[in-house]
């Protein structure tokens, strides 16, 4: 009798240990509650600033157009008056980035107050959302034009670029934030209409302009995040043929193109920042898993017909994220120290996957990092928000 109770204690132990259970949500609470609350109240005191807050002298834009400069552009030694050159990896720090600092401070902010809203669902979050996305979206003084014509432009070459695309990743969170409170009754339903249509305009913009034909075309990690804003927008808009052709996108395009059998990124291995851009790549590539999932569409568990799948890119670089000593490649030129954090990818694939041990792995990163490279670079910085 003792043998046999021992035999079911010991398979009830290794059943439970294979992976996180039904209450996969109430683990992630219980890791962020603390810091969630703290960045809500830090939120609830923010006033609005938006693009026309900081004025870029050399935007070809007007004052509600998004501008930022490519950051691996840098003066050319030969002549001030030159075109800018360019040093890969390296961030030249007096480019202008005060829009997208805007942008990610919005981001923040709405993270932050929709985090709460899961735990503590309370209309005050609600409505300070709204004060936020009024000042973006709608109000004629303040608001952001839905384009990206002068991102990343380089002085003495280009008054904007596709690549530039890649800065809106900071708005996943402000739509996913709505989301989350979208049903609540302080939630007012002429600044959502108004938000959706915005969002619309952009997506339209985003699928047509050459800029945004140019970046879904990319072979790296800019494809990738063309695919995951694309998808989380359309979601929000409700634009289900764009969701469909961005799950079709990630199944033909991105696996069989950006990763190798062995589950690695090689065009990202070949950066100057390979470990960041890897991390990069695969929490964008589990973003699209975790946005555009469902049971009779399931990323999570999609293969290629050569075995390639979001499975195999995890299990290819937790090693690294658990250790990063191993990582057997080249270091970054830069940041190399401030890698990793809590990556999304971690604690969405420990859900998907019931792997208690990157869940665990997950818990013991930095889940607030304050180096501006990290930030830029995390596109779901709160995960509670993204996990039903």
């Amino acid at each position: 009798m003792k043998k046999r109770l021992l035999y079911v204690i010991l398979v009830i132990g290794a059943f439970i240990g294979q992976g996180l259970q039904a209450q996969d949500i109430d683990g992630v609470k219980t890791v962020l509650k603390r810091q969630v609350l703290a960045k809500a109240a830090w939120a609830m005191q923010q006033q609005p600033e938006t693009v026309t807050a900081h004025r870029a002298s050399r935007s070809t834009g007007g004052i509600h157009d998004f501008y930022s400069e490519g950051d691996y552009w840098w003066p050319n030694p030969v002549s001030v008056d030159s075109p800018y050159i360019q040093k890969d990896g390296q961030t030249n720090p007096d480019n202008f980035v005060a829009h997208r600092h805007a942008m990610i401070r919005f981001s923040r902010i709405v993270g932050a107050l929709a985090s709460a809203y899961r735990i503590s669902p309370q209309q005050k979050y609600v409505k300070q959302v709204l004060v936020h996305c009024k000042a973006w979206f709608m109000d004629t003084a303040t608001l952001m034009n839905p384009d990206l014509l002068y991102a990343q432009a380089i002085k003495g070459r280009a008054t904007g670029r596709g690549i530039g695309i890649i800065d809106a990743i900071q708005l996943m969170e402000v739509v996913q934030g709505l989301r989350v409170m979208e049903r609540d009754a302080a939630m007012d339903r002429n600044t959502l209409a108004a938000t959706k249509k915005w969002f619309a305009r952009f997506l339209e913009w985003l699928t047509t302009h050459q800029y945004g034909k140019d970046e879904m075309n990319a072979a790296n990690n800019h494809g990738t995040c063309w695919v995951m804003q694309v998808a989380v927008f359309a979601k929000f808009t409700g634009n289900k043929e764009l969701m469909q052709f961005c799950s079709d996108r990630y199944k033909k395009v991105l696996l069989p193109n950006q990763m190798a059998r062995d589950g690695s990124f090689p065009k990202e291995l070949a950066r100057t920042k390979p470990y960041g851009y890897s991390l990069f790549n695969l929490d964008a590539m589990t973003t699209i898993c975790q946005v555009l999932s469902t049971k009779s569409d399931d990323l999570w568990n999609y293969e290629t017909p050569d075995g390639r799948s979001i499975k195999n890119g995890l299990e290819f670089l937790y090693p690294f994220i658990a250790d990063k000593n191993k990582w057997p490649y080249r270091q970054d030129v830069m940041y190399w120290d401030n890698w990793p954090v809590a990556q999304p990818a971690l604690v969405f694939g420990a859900v998907a996957f019931k792997k208690n041990d990157w869940f665990n792995t997950w818990k013991k990163l930095d889940h607030a990092p304050e180096t501006e490279e990290v930030i830029r670079n995390l596109p779901v910085r709160n995960p509670l928000i993204w996990i039903q």
